[in-house]
């Protein structure tokens, strides 16, 4: 059974990225570079692979360079032009987006994860959408939205990306009860944000979401759930518990957090080291690093 196409994505891109400060002072998190491209655009690719055809911001004060980013630079462009860089300008038209297809939106106030998310409802309308959370870069020989994207087409409903995570990692993450274990895709049964006792399983759910329509009107009603905000996992939990569809998929990849400091850390290294024309040099400056810290211990 085929299902209603996504066609629709939300990248919330409102935080003030504190952890990265004193250099998201200025620059927003989402604009700070893996190798030589921003965080945004490994999300705005993957979703670009899955079909999506309109990509939505959910925005905040001091985020104008993502704005820019997308944007056309005709003086940029023109000096490349004349140096016959014609390497440079295929780079750079890849940051192009066709007219009409980008829609900025503001959270007005710091409201959590499902408040940004219900901040893109008119622009969502009456249709299945999905949710990239540019913070969390998947590694994998098919994106990862493809692959849930796929997988979506033949089960409907929402569904959201998992993935194992150690005992002492459960607390800091949305964690789902299971109630049938298909494989690559489960039926979840409930969810359980950050957990501190007792966790549903070890499947922890990862910054890749395609959701109903129904979700948004959960959060247009929902109360504050952890820490205070508006939690997207609390209103698809509502949606589990109501009987209506809802499935976890086990996605091929790897997964950095490049919101923290270690996770942005092993993410340069591994595209580093994935770049043909990095790998050489990067990796005989890697080895000679592990070296000399061994020697001095």
């Amino acid at each position: 059974m085929s299902h209603q196409k996504i066609r629709k994505a939300v990248f919330p891109v409102a935080g003030l990225g504190t952890r990265f400060l004193p250099a998201t002072k200025s620059i927003p998190k989402e604009m700070m570079t893996l190798v030589d491209r921003p965080l945004i655009q490994y999300a705005v690719d993957e979703a670009r692979a899955a079909g999506i055809e309109e990509f939505i911001f959910v925005t905040s004060r001091g985020k104008s360079a993502l704005e820019d980013y997308f944007d056309h630079a005709p003086h940029l462009e023109n000096s490349l032009r004349l140096a016959e860089k014609t390497d440079l300008l295929r780079t750079l038209a890849e940051t192009d987006m066709r007219p009409g297809a980008i829609a900025y939106v503001r959270q007005d106030r710091p409201l959590g994860l499902g408040h940004a998310v219900w901040c893109a409802k008119r622009l969502i309308g009456d249709e299945p959408f999905a949710v990239i959370l540019p913070d969390d870069v998947i590694a994998a020989d098919k994106p990862c939205l493809q692959q849930m994207v796929e997988a979506h087409a033949e089960t409907g409903g929402c569904m959201i990306a998992v993935m194992e995570v150690q005992p002492s990692q459960i607390s800091s993450y949305g964690v789902i009860d299971v109630a049938e274990d298909q494989g690559k895709v489960l039926r979840v049964r409930d969810l359980v944000e950050k957990p501190r006792l007792n966790p549903p399983s070890n499947l922890a759910v990862v910054g890749r979401y395609i959701l109903t329509p129904q979700v948004l009107d959960r959060l247009e009603k929902a109360r504050t759930g952890a820490g205070g905000e508006v939690q997207l996992t609390d209103a698809i939990a509502d949606e589990a518990r109501a009987g209506s569809p809802v499935f976890g998929m086990r996605f091929d990849g790897m997964r950095y957090d490049c919101g923290s400091k270690a996770g942005a850390l092993q993410a340069m290294v591994a595209f580093g080291l994935a770049r043909q024309e990095l790998h050489h040099e990067f990796a005989a400056f890697l080895n000679r690093t592990v070296a000399l810290n061994r020697a001095a211990e």
